[in-house]
């Protein structure tokens, strides 16, 4: 493998890790093209962590060839430690220091000077939104603005991969654009990220390319559209002219092969889940659906057909879904490195 003359941040090759007898990650192969934001999803227990773990060094593989950006993750540990920066599930900093004392810190251990470490440190508190917190101790801090200081601090000098584990688990929905817009803005100047997360909606937004990893082993791998259109499957949006004809138009499509329906909060208004069969795609199945409501004499006023979504994707990958209800390994433990 060559991945600095190939265009690939990371590239790996039957990837092992064990821990006793739970094999936290079963063979997995990536290739993760620079300069871009890719997503690993999965539930968890999956193995993301771990395999977040090897890549930056921290674990050694038991079997497997990992390299970034050309240098072998073991024999050339260092070169990588140069070129990469991790930020965890977990804040690094130190909660009894200020937002500016744990930055200057950091940047004087990386081998700033005092005040390019000083200069450093407000120029990132700014970008991040941060300088009006930068006198408070990081304990006082909320849930978003310790990720925001965590990934300032990944980037104190700016790497050329980031590891971002699980970014915004525990955030509302406003630290969670804050932190995703802070991703966008770091691949802007050039950064490579490597994103785990268990939100789907995340990858969606984020991950131009997506590894979806379950029980150790990667069963899926693509763009957003490529692993949609692998589940072959839609949904087709129906708004009625007439409110009382609703439950004559459920009973219509749910006569119809492979259709899930369900009902929406507004009383004119449902969506079909189709599901394709061989020689049978959604759109025709949606056509069909149309025509039956039409000899059923129901006038549909509205509709559109859209891909599946990327929980629907999952859940027809792996049978469960990606949040708590996740099936973790017996020794899922970040000690030990078996994670989510």
């Amino acid at each position: 493998m060559s991945t600095e003359t190939s265009g690939l941040a990371i590239e790996t090759a039957g990837l092992v890790k064990t821990f006793g007898t739970t094999r936290a990650v079963d063979g997995v192969d990536l290739r993760v093209p620079a300069g871009t934001v890719y997503g690993v999803l999965g539930p968890n227990g999956a193995g993301k962590t771990t395999a977040v773990r090897m890549l930056a060094t921290l674990l050694r593989p038991d079997a497997g060839e990992a390299r970034v950006f050309g240098h072998d993750v073991v024999r050339e540990a260092d070169e990588v430690r140069a070129r990469v920066s991790l930020t965890g599930q977990y804040a690094s900093v130190d909660e009894d220091l200020t937002g500016a004392e744990n930055l200057t810190l950091l940047a004087r251990l990386l081998g700033h000077g005092r005040p390019a470490a000083r200069r450093r440190s407000e120029q990132l508190l700014a970008a991040f939104g941060l300088t009006e917190a930068a006198s408070r101790q990081i304990k006082h801090y909320s849930g978003g603005m310790r990720r925001r200081i965590d990934i300032a601090a990944s980037i104190l000098n700016t790497p050329d991969l980031l590891f971002l584990d699980e970014p915004t688990t525990g955030l509302d929905p406003r630290s969670r654009n804050q932190v995703w817009n802070i991703v966008r803005a770091v691949v802007a100047q050039g950064t490579t990220v490597l994103l785990t997360t268990q939100y789907l909606d995340e990858a969606d937004q984020l991950a131009s390319r997506i590894a979806v990893i379950d029980r150790g082993k990667v069963i899926a791998e693509g763009t957003k559209g490529e692993l949609k259109a692998s589940v072959g499957a839609g949904s087709v949006h129906l708004r009625l002219r007439e409110a009382g004809r609703r439950a004559d138009a459920e009973r219509v499509l749910r006569g119809l092969p492979a259709a899930e329906v369900q009902l929406d909060g507004d009383p004119v208004a449902l969506t079909a889940r189709l599901t394709a069969t061989a020689g049978d795609s959604a759109a025709e199945q949606a056509a069909r659906a149309l025509a039956a409501l039409t000899r059923a004499g129901i006038t549909v006023d509205h509709f559109s057909l859209g891909q599946p979504s990327l929980d629907e994707v999952f859940l027809a990958l792996t049978g469960h879904g990606t949040g708590q209800e996740g099936l973790p390994s017996p020794d899922d433990d970040p000690k030990d490195g078996v994670a989510a």
